[in-house]
Order: C-alpha cells, then structure tokens, then sequence
C-alpha cells in the first residue's frame, strides 16, 4: 500500500521504521514544524523528521492543517491510506483523503483510556496490563472501528519510561499486521453507551501533584507513571520558603508511621521516609527545583537541614 505517516515524537519512529522496511510504501511523513529549544533556543527537528532525513523520505510540516497548499499536497500523493501515531487531532477535511481511511495506532486497549496520556494513566492506576490499539480515526477522539489490539503485560517495576519503551517496539509489528490484512479486517465498533471508565486526560500542574493523602500504593504508582516525565511534584519549606520537588523513584516503606500524611522525617543518610494516608514511602530520587535530579543520598548531603523532619505543603 501507499502510506502517508503522520506523527512527531520517538514513539512514532520505530513504527515508521518498520513500514519503511516492509513492502509497502511511506510517501511522505507529515510531523510538527521545527520549535525552538533549550537554552539557546536554537531550531530542533522531531525525531519523525530526523528519521526522514537519513531516509530520505519526504518531510511535510504544515503550521496549519486546514492550509488549503498542505491538503492539496497531501491529495496530490494519492495514498492508499494514512497512518497517524503520536500525532494532533486532524480535521476531517484530512481523514477523509485517503480511499482505506485513515488509521491511528493508540497506547491502550481502547475503549479504556481514551486520550492523550494513556501510558501514564495505566501505570498511575495500577493497571495490570495494557496494550495497543489500531483503529480507524472518525470526528471524535479516540472512538472509531477497533481493527487490531495487542495485550502488554505491565511488570511490578515498569514505569511510564519502560512502558512507553515496550509499546514504542511493538507497535510497528502491531501496525503491519494491520496494513497487511487491511482488506479482510472487519472493524470493531466500540461500546460508547458507558462512557469513559478509564479516561487518559492530558497531564497538567493539577492532576501531576502528590495527593499525600492517598495510600503508599497509590502514591508509589503515582510517582512511577509520571517517571521519567515530567515527573510527580510536590513542595516543601527550605529556609522558609515554599520549593517544589519533583520524586522520580520511590518504594513502599517497611516503616509504617502514625504521623500525619505529608510528613517525613530522614531515617538515615540515606533515607527520607514519608507517610501517606495509609502506609508510608521512602525517597529514593529527587529533583529540587532548579537543581539536577539526583538520589536521595546526594540530596542529604547538601539539604539535610531541610529533610531531618517536616511536612510537604499539601
């Protein structure tokens, strides 16, 4: 088949590079403009277009999707169908291009967690398992005809990083299974009538903070869904002034204090140990705002002060 691929961030590569190496063929990929980053603000290319560059597939990036130029090109190319992994929303005026539809690969086993940050939201829940999805785009997000999905298993010690990683390599195999039996595939539709049990919202300040008053568990997946970004936060005073801290790594505490939740005191120099609203946790890596992320031990070293006891501002 004749594939246009669609999407931005190192999850979308490894399926590219799969349908690249297969018998079809990607006719262009169509990713984010370069954005500025870092501290010198210099032009940095997506990994979807960087991938391109040492294949020598063509790059479209488009500020606009509805720029009449862009739907025009996209036309022009006469693919059989579209694939979208890690990609925006797109207009209908797009999905409607291709003559096999246009066909999304989601992190979840939809109808569970629809929406933009389903990896994390399985890990901060204490998902079990969860998979992968191929699935026709249609004017909502995330509800079209199921085509494939694919179980993953999620381990005791996965976090969002790991999973993400696990996902990243198979989705291409999933995605060529999809392609490769597109004509006999009949889509699935999904059971919309319960709504969304398990919904994936875009992480946000608000829904990425610390909640002390949970249970140990339920703060220990926390951090590990959020780990290695952007990372679980909350504040406590040093010198007297409020500073956030972002906890990375952490483990359920054999230790279970009485003392209210949000509450820590240094066990050791190595160790902070914080209570929740049952159970407690240790630190194990940390980030002081504006400072490295380092282990607790380090932190101790320099901060010990503020660490000896005390309260996360809740």
């Amino acid at each position: 088949m004749k594939i246009v691929y669609m999407g931005t961030p190192a999850f979308a590569v490894p399926p590219l590079d799969v349908l690249h190496k297969s018998d079809h063929s990607v006719l262009a990929c169509v990713t984010a403009p370069d954005r500025p980053a870092g501290r010198g603000r210099k032009l940095r290319s997506s990994d979807v277009k960087n991938y391109c560059l040492e294949h020598n597939i063509k790059i479209l990036q488009p500020e606009r999707l509805q720029n009449e130029a862009f739907i025009n090109e996209l036309k022009s190319l006469e693919a059989d169908v579209f694939i979208v992994v890690a990609f925006r929303m797109l207009p209908e005026i797009i999905w409607r291009i291709p003559p096999k539809g246009t066909i999304n690969l989601h992190a979840s086993l939809l109808p569970e967690y629809r929406g933009a940050a389903p990896i994390n939201w399985a890990i901060i829940n204490g998902e079990t398992r969860s998979g992968l999805t191929t699935f026709y785009i249609n004017d909502k997000i995330d509800t079209g005809d199921i085509l494939l999905q694919q179980e993953i298993i999620i381990d005791h010690d996965d976090n969002f990083g790991s999973l993400h990683d696990k996902m990243m390599f198979a989705g291409g195999d999933l995605l060529i299974r999809t392609i490769d039996n597109l004509d006999t595939i009949e889509g699935r539709t999904q059971d919309l009538s319960k709504g969304v049990s398990k919904p994936a919202p875009k992480l946000s300040r608000e829904n990425t903070v610390i909640d002390w008053n949970n249970t140990a568990v339920e703060v220990h997946n926390h951090i590990k869904g959020l780990n290695p970004f952007p990372g679980a936060w909350t504040e406590l005073r040093i010198n007297g002034e409020p500073v956030q801290l972002k906890i990375f790594e952490s483990e359920i505490a054999d230790q279970n204090t009485e003392s209210m939740p949000g509450a820590f005191r240094q066990i050791n120099k190595n160790e902070v140990i914080v209570s929740c609203g049952s159970g407690s946790i240790k630190i194990l890596k940390a980030q002081i705002q504006g400072k490295k992320a380092m282990t607790m031990a380090e932190i101790l070293r320099g901060y010990g002060d503020s660490f000896s006891a005390g309260e996360f501002i809740l």
